[in-house]
């Protein structure tokens, strides 16, 4: 099969577009100003189902959606669209919109930028210690946009926004330079939308010379759910799979980080394909999604989701809560609603299935884990536990916060019983260090 792309300009061609109704496609049109609008046609021949696509988790996982701006933003960019096809103006009152949508949180910008020579490195990040995040620039883009993507800034064209380096041998000597980084997780975008050359150009020094202290390689995709044909039909498909096998046969763990967000997914031929050739290779796949509602947020679907990635050989990894960027609004689930989500779908499977952990908040001290909520003197507090953090020390720490059944994030929580957080003091010297650095 071959990829071909749907986008803002050119989705009204789609024969299933009749079935779009004008208010669908009108709130397509304003929002897709707004935020990246990207499908293709395995997404929308194999996963949207038509009959029922205002109700589709796919169709609102890769179409732009009314509610995921505010009323107030909606009509601005709505009037904006009726009153003018100037193209410098449309833009002007996009990016008017995205600046208030926090494009960039948990200090993305300045806090997780990491430096060589006293230089800092653009299109990498290294917040926690044993691990690097490369943004390869020929991987900045996606087969499809999910429309809950907390790196949607990577997409809309705005200056300063977008991470990207395409230098191998500066994350090579990053690498090589800095003992306590085991992980490279190459992410974007996505990875592997590029070529297998470009890909392996970033791998080979590795291969060629490995630094003693790598043990593992990540890559961050959602193409096993959008475009599987990667490693079946492509034309570079067994170039990719023998590049996968050198890095294992090398003593590398090579771990696909599968984005899985509905077990509909999972049901094609395709990806059932795709997926065992990946795993003949030798390469690890974790499966990791948001709890998103209107999208997953029932503990049947995650139940189910768990299960057939277990029976296809992958390991759940992540339940994550929605990033407080874009449209979070739109997606959010109360914290005490996907604890109980998780702990149902948890309950629902077996033992082989429970490697997954979560709900999940990668904030900007690290990743705080909901375990849940606990009744003391007849008083409610959430029970919190840092699942890893920015000093390596505050990983599996417990802590407590006051209840709150409106909480979405991990801003909305207060200390239970102190203060401030544990990690306060600790997370505004660390905020202050980074200004002075970027000053």
């Amino acid at each position: 099969m071959k990829l071909n792309s749907y986008s803002l300009n050119n989705y009204k061609t789609l024969p299933q577009a009749e079935k779009l109704s004008a208010e669908l496609k009108e709130a397509i049109d304003v929002v897709g100003n707004v935020f990246p609008f990207k499908t293709n046609n395995y997404v929308v021949n194999e996963l949207i189902d038509w009959d029922n696509v205002a109700e589709d988790p796919f169709f609102k996982l890769t179409f732009p959606q009314k509610d995921m701006l505010s009323k107030n933003n909606y009509s601005l960019m709505w009037n904006t669209l009726m009153g003018t096809n100037n193209k410098d103006i449309i833009k002007t009152t996009a990016d008017k919109i995205r600046l208030q949508l926090n494009p960039h949180p948990a200090g993305q910008m300045d806090m997780n930028v990491p430096t060589i020579n006293g230089n800092s490195i653009s299109g990498m990040q290294h917040k926690y210690k044993e691990t690097v995040l490369f943004f390869p620039s020929q991987g900045q883009t996606c087969h499809a946009y999910c429309t809950f993507c907390f790196r949607w800034p990577q997409f809309v064209g705005m200056e300063g926004l977008k991470f990207m380096n395409k230098e191998s041998a500066t994350l090579f000597e990053y690498v090589k330079a800095n003992k306590e980084v085991t992980d490279i997780l190459f992410t974007g975008g996505d990875p592997m939308i590029m070529k297998a050359k470009v890909f392996a150009s970033y791998i080979e020094p590795f291969l060629q010379r490995r630094p003693d202290n790598l043990q593992s390689i990540r890559i961050g995709t959602k193409v096993l759910s959008y475009w599987p044909y990667k490693f079946i039909s492509d034309d570079d498909a067994d170039e990719y799979l023998n590049l996968f096998e050198r890095i294992v046969k090398s003593g590398i763990n090579l771990s696909i980080m599968a984005h899985f967000s509905h077990p509909r997914e999972l049901d094609t031929e395709a990806a059932k394909i795709a997926i065992q050739k990946l795993r003949a290779t030798g390469v690890q796949i974790r499966t990791q999604s948001p709890l998103l509602k209107n999208i997953n947020n029932s503990p049947e679907i995650w139940s189910e989701m768990w299960r057939k990635q277990v029976n296809l050989n992958c390991i759940p990894y992540y339940m994550f809560i929605p990033r407080d960027t874009g449209a979070q609004d739109y997606f959010a689930v109360t914290l005490e609603d996907a604890w109980k989500i998780f702990r149902e779908a948890y309950q629902n499977v077996s033992g082989i299935c429970r490697t997954v952990r979560g709900p999940s908040m990668s904030c900007t001290p690290g990743k705080v884990q909901v375990l849940g909520i606990s009744e003391i003197n007849s008083t409610k507090y959430f029970v919190l536990r840092m699942l890893q953090g920015r000093n390596p020390n505050w990983a599996g720490r417990p802590f407590f916060a006051k209840y709150d059944p409106k909480a979405i994030w991990m801003d909305d929580l207060v200390p239970a019983f102190e203060e401030k957080f544990f990690f306060e003091d600790e997370l505004k010297l660390m905020e202050e260090i980074s200004l002075d650095k970027t000053a």
